[in-house]
């Protein structure tokens, strides 16, 4: 029996049965486990090839209309009109242009965009919800980590590496993708006037991701981080590639004020007119307010349309807490249903939840860690106690609210 294992080979590389790990046999001869598994590398290298080049080609008549790609983001954004409007339109105008005939000397130029909105609204939800529904690569990015080139952090090109990787480092693909570019408030260089001094981590960075915004081709390290002499490099161009920047811009609706020559703490004759300007002065945000909160003129140029997210009402975080696809509470009644136990949430305890969120300032995202605060000691107790429902009362939610030191931290705000 050794004696024919031994005479046994690799009909591929030839090596006996004491040479390999494994061997298997088949009709017409062997194959070991080194040959296989080679096998199946260059099997799946080039079917995602052809896969790749079958996708490169866009089809207009395939892609959803900008009507389309709203009633999409409706799904998982509540409110916010404006904002998906620019956006369906953007992402629609985006698969226009690639798809054009270069058949005369009109040639659609892209349109980068700019979202403003307090921290909370849904600026990430809103690129998160739309890279589920595109057919080119997307991907975000997170501007607080960028520095200019020869500083601790990451380098520009950097972003470019995401994209990459979103597409298995197809260039060609990543060419016509897309790039959520989130916090970009925090690369505001320091002062409204040009720094002496080098602002490494802000004016730096601006002016870095200028070509990338305009478009040029770029050496993007493979691994992303910093780039070293030794490494090599993939050109990139992005002249194609659209940008999506957001950010909270905290405190900009007092430059706002300034330049509508309103007065955003005050009395005067119509203190009602106020009050709702102020809540509204994020609608008249202007290029020049960018540029008086940090943003260099030459980005603001590169990002030619500017919308804005509107503070969410009480109204708008009630619907988020039920409505969306992936709401809050389908989030908690999933979670309680996999230990079978039907989970619900009286009307007065969802209104509860929601006025301790505008209390707190928070946004939509502060409506999760209080409905965590509150259900802590259920998802500890119920999975062993055998009760098959659970009713959270406002009574309940208050009782675990101050149990959570919630009503104490409010001393400190």
């Amino acid at each position: 029996m050794s004696k024919k294992n031994n005479d046994m080979h690799c009909s591929f590389c030839g090596r006996n049965a004491s040479e390999v790990d494994l061997l298997m046999p088949g009709a017409e001869g062997c194959i070991c486990s080194d040959c296989a598994e080679h096998a199946n590398e260059i099997a799946n290298e080039y079917l995602n090839k052809n896969k790749k080049t079958k996708s490169a080609e866009l089809v207009l008549d395939d892609v959803p209309k900008p009507q389309e790609i709203m009633a999409y983001l409706n799904q998982y954004v509540i409110g916010q009109e404006t904002a998906k409007r620019y956006l369906s339109v953007a992402v629609y105008n985006h698969y226009k242009r690639l798809s054009q005939q270069m058949n005369d000397d009109v040639e659609i130029e892209k349109s980068n965009i700019i979202i403003v909105g307090p921290t909370g609204t849904g600026k990430t939800l809103l690129a998160k919800s739309i890279a589920k529904l595109l057919k080119v690569p997307f991907t975000i990015v997170d501007a607080t980590v960028l520095t200019e080139a020869g500083y601790v952090g990451e380098d520009i090109e950097s972003l470019l590496t995401r994209l990459l990787q979103a597409c298995d480092y197809d260039v060609k693909a990543a060419e016509k993708g897309i790039v959520f570019i989130d916090e970009i408030d925090k690369i505001a260089r320091k002062g409204d006037n040009p720094s002496i001094t080098r602002d490494v981590s802000g004016e730096g960075v601006q002016q870095g991701l200028l070509k990338l915004l305009e478009g040029s081709v770029v050496n993007v390290p493979p691994q992303g981080g910093r780039k070293h002499p030794d490494q090599k490099m993939i050109p990139v161009d992005t002249k194609n590639i659209l940008f999506i920047c957001g950010g909270a811009f905290e405190g900009i609706e007092r430059k706002i004020a300034l330049r509508l020559n309103q007065h955003v703490v005050g009395y005067g004759k119509n203190s009602q007119q106020q009050k709702v300007d102020r809540e509204r002065l994020l609608h008249y945000v202007a290029p020049q307010d960018l540029k008086s909160y940090g943003l260099i003129p030459e980005i603001i140029g590169r990002l030619p349309i500017l919308t804005n997210l509107e503070p969410l009402d009480r109204s708008a975080l009630l619907r988020i807490l039920t409505e969306p696809k992936n709401a809050i509470v389908k989030q908690y009644k999933k979670m309680f249903a996999m230990d079978d136990v039907e989970l619900s949430f009286n009307e007065d305890a969802l209104e509860y939840i929601v006025d301790k969120a505008i209390e707190y300032q928070l946004g939509a995202r502060g409506l999760r860690s209080i409905v965590e605060s509150i259900m802590i000691d259920a998802m500890f107790e119920l999975p062993s106690s055998g009760e098959k429902s659970f009713i959270v009362t406002k009574e309940y939610a208050s009782e675990q609210l101050l149990k959570a030191n919630f009503e104490m931290s409010k001393e400190f705000n």
